[in-house]
């Protein structure tokens, strides 16, 4: 038996990389993967998705689409920004006070799993330490690619991401998130992010993004591991 895994994403960069970049690789596993933003209202029939406004509207949606697979070979994950998460999500009080990046996001895990509880434990929560443009930052050099024009704010980056030993590390601040510390320097990258941060991610390559991030590593092998369930 293959394994069928369902994605529920934050926004639009985050669909197109699992669909460029995860979907393809996993399905050299025998793991086939589809993805979708979550669903944050419905106005005359019309389904609107991408962002996440309360973790209310999250969990409707990840409830509604565990109830309509049933099947004994469907698993569901998700892939939702640390930084900018609303406050009403499981246990966010206890991630306020100073916490390592690590130690934060395990709890919210934890505590999403806990509040789904699917009870045939299909559901595999992961939270993006602290936002996708983390995965970016693990080598800043291929932002070249999109924006060639940019050499010298592009090593900027570089310079910064190096003080840091991993880019999850990289702070949640309102100025100073990974993808602020992007902005700041490409100021372009803000209105083509959901195209250009996916390409950049392929570019860099997923064993280069697992080394230097730990979380999403860990995560990736979660998934890769499903293989043994099929």
């Amino acid at each position: 038996m293959s394994i069928r895994l369902h994605f529920i994403v934050e926004g639009q960069t985050e669909e197109t990389f699992v669909n460029q970049t995860l979907r393809p690789h996993l399905a050299k596993l025998c793991i086939w993967a589809d993805a979708r933003c979550v669903m944050t209202s419905r106005k005359r029939g019309i389904k609107h998705r991408g962002g996440i406004s309360s973790y209310a509207k999250v969990k409707k949606d990840i409830h509604a689409w565990i109830r309509d697979d049933q099947n004994p070979d469907a698993r569901f994950t998700t892939m939702f920004d640390l930084y900018g998460l609303p406050a009403d999500f499981p246990s966010h009080g206890d991630t306020m006070r100073p916490l390592d990046p690590y130690r934060r996001v395990k709890i919210l895990e934890d505590a999403l799993r806990d509040d789904i509880s699917d009870l045939r434990r299909r559901f595999i929560p992961y939270f993006q330490v602290h936002e996708f443009e983390a995965l970016l930052l693990s080598d800043p050099q291929k932002l070249e690619s999109q924006f060639y024009d940019r050499r010298s704010e592009i090593q900027r980056l570089e310079e910064m991401a190096s003080k840091f030993d991993s880019p999850e590390r990289i702070n949640d601040g309102n100025n100073t998130a990974p993808s602020k510390r992007i902005i700041q320097e490409i100021p372009e990258y803000e209105g083509s992010k959901a195209s250009a941060g996916p390409i950049v991610a392929a570019k860099i390559g997923l064993p280069t993004l697992r080394l230097k991030c730990e979380h999403f590593g860990r995560w990736l092998g979660e998934l890769e591991a499903l293989r043994e369930e099929g």
